[in-house]
């Protein structure tokens, strides 16, 4: 289903580049846009993982890593009965995480120096296990292309205010006229929101469920919610600022509510996502699916000190 809704979004953005291509050139301008939009979706479908990655400064980690993240990945990755992704370490101070990759075989997961300071070992093996829950549904693969989408798009309404400007000609070719283009211009970016709002929601709930399911505890994954929540509402993360058409991928949404964003918010209501894990504990205990769950011992402290110039140790 994930490979399916990706090909459908290809198809549609295609179709989008297509009509502003007319709008904005004619019938020549279409064409253009068919093979801009095509030569984009082969490189996104192999590159936009790491375009994503580079976006957010990530560095992945090396085998000698003394953080313990990567072994935590590792047994959470065995627990679900899948292949262990790569793991890298975005430095910024705001806790969040997110997963990228176009299928479980060539996937990431992404965790912020912050998320390391705020959670306990056991909050973030409840984070990895809702990021490895994404990876096994496939999810990432129209995440991280629906980010590269949405900001192509940003970037096509910015194309319009210098392209657009003139009149059509008696042959139909020309710009948008000054009204398309001012429309282009608000038009295009609510469509790239209302993208990202379409496929986050439902996803979110369901990787939270299956990531309760993997690491055994859905209290894990509730209490750090409500941490990452509270530090990300207090704690500036730029490289997403900058790259907002990335929101929609981490746990919890980086952005800080500016007028936009609550209109367009890509995460459902951290409560409702909190009283939805409470209620899976309260009800039938979950357990990780052929493997044993977690327990807190197996995980290694990650509540470390940072050195001034440093990494995590």
């Amino acid at each position: 289903m994930g490979y399916f809704k990706t090909a459908l979004l290809m198809a549609a953005m295609t179709a989008l580049f297509m009509g502003l291509g007319y709008l904005l050139a004619g019938a020549g301008g279409m064409l253009i846009a068919l093979v801009i939009a095509g030569a984009m979706n082969i490189f996104t479908w192999w590159n936009s993982d790491q375009m994503v990655l580079r976006m957010h400064n990530a560095q992945l980690l090396s085998p000698g890593d003394r953080s313990g993240i990567q072994q935590m990945v590792a047994d959470l990755a065995r627990n679900a009965d899948m292949p262990v992704p790569a793991v890298y370490l975005i430095d910024t101070p705001q806790p969040n995480a997110f997963a990228t990759g176009r299928n479980p075989q060539n996937a990431a997961v992404a965790v912020t120096s912050g998320i390391l300071r705020v959670l306990s070992r056991e909050e973030l093996a409840g984070v990895i296990a809702h990021e490895l829950a994404h990876i096994r549904n496939h999810d990432t693969a129209i995440m991280t292309v629906t980010a590269t989408f949405a900001g192509a798009i940003s970037m096509l309404a910015n194309f319009a205010l210098f392209f657009g400007g003139g009149n059509r000609d008696e042959e139909g070719n020309g710009g948008l006229g000054l009204i398309g283009t001012l429309a282009m211009m608000f038009l295009a970016p609510i469509a790239a929101a209302l993208v990202q709002m379409a496929i986050s929601r439902s996803r979110e709930y369901e990787a939270d469920r299956i990531g309760a399911e993997i690491c055994g505890h859905p209290l894990w994954l509730a209490s750090a919610l409500e941490n990452i929540q509270h530090g990300a509402a207090q704690v500036d993360n730029i490289a997403a600022e900058r790259n907002p058409a990335t929101a929609h991928m981490f746990i919890i949404n980086p952005l800080h509510g500016r007028k936009m964003d609550n209109l367009f918010a890509t995460h459902p209501a951290t409560e409702n996502r909190v009283a939805a894990l409470r209620a899976m504990a309260n009800g039938s205990e979950p357990h990780a699916p052929r493997q044993t769950t977690v327990s807190a011992s197996s995980i290694p402290n990650t509540r470390r000190k940072r050195h001034k110039n440093g990494p995590w140790t």
